[in-house]
């Protein structure tokens, strides 16, 4: 459950005693570097004194990257027991509830321009099935998509707050108190935050806007290192008051294109 009030930290940013938290960045369909990523978080975990231990993801699970049904697969079936999970909404997933609820239609919304196409193979969505037009697309597309996997995609939280941080999609509207905050900004925005330098009364973990390393602001810390084409899926650790960070490796011949 997100909770709505501001809390200005009052030294450096913190999480609650006994909580250790990972932040995973934009997936995008990269079931193996979740995988690889995972394994570097547990054994990292298990590394530390024993705390109560959560991985929040910060939406974007799928599309663009060649298995989004193997990364919900994943979350829906095994997870790693060594933690607990929460889920942000992220604004490709939205597209994707958008495209395929009932009436919907997947041209409209774009969907299939900016990584729908991905996902819709991953579910095994022939070439063939794509030549429906209007609302009869998205009818014929969730006769491949497991009503289980929209169900659980639209049960994804739009904010968390754990201690000093606040933990979204793409970032917060400065100056609007976050129970007014619009959904559209939570899973869209960019300019108008990134460069906005304003005390948000907590520090805002975020993904969407891609960087080639973590971005660590005063008021911010971006993690979206564009794993699909990078390689390169980011982790940020948080307990008490330190922060660190950890990643997937990959070489360029190995990077999909």
């Amino acid at each position: 459950m997100a909770l709505f009030r501001f809390r200005r930290p009052r030294a450096g940013p913190s999480v609650p005693p006994g909580m250790r938290v990972y932040a995973i960045g934009d997936v995008h369909g990269r079931l193996d570097l979740l995988l690889d990523l995972l394994d570097r978080i547990e054994a990292d975990s298990r590394a530390r004194p024993a705390a109560e231990t959560w991985i929040i993801m910060l939406g974007d699970l799928i599309d663009r990257g060649p298995d989004s049904k193997g990364v919900i697969d994943l979350f829906l079936k095994s997870p790693p027991a060594f933690a607990q999970y929460r889920f942000l909404a992220g604004n490709h997933e939205e597209a994707m509830l958008e495209s395929l609820a009932d009436q919907g239609d997947p041209r409209e919304t774009g969907w299939l321009r900016f990584g729908g196409m991905e996902a819709l193979r991953s579910y095994g969505v022939p070439d063939n099935a794509l030549e429906t037009r209007g609302w009869l697309l998205s009818d014929e597309l969730r006769r491949y998509v497991p009503q289980a996997h929209l169900d659980f995609i639209a049960s994804f939280e739009e904010t968390i707050v754990i201690g000093d941080y606040l933990f979204v999609h793409a970032g917060i509207r400065p100056g609007v108190a976050l129970q007014r905050q619009r959904r559209k900004d939570l899973l869209w925005i960019r300019q108008g935050f990134l460069d906005d330098e304003t005390d948000h009364g907590h520090i805002v973990v975020h993904g969407h806007s891609i960087t080639p390393q973590p971005v660590f602001a005063r008021n911010r810390i971006g993690i979206d290192t564009g794993a699909y084409l990078s390689g390169m899926l980011t982790a940020l650790g948080l307990e008490g008051g330190d922060q660190w960070v950890l990643q997937t490796v990959q070489s360029a011949e190995q990077t999909p294109s």
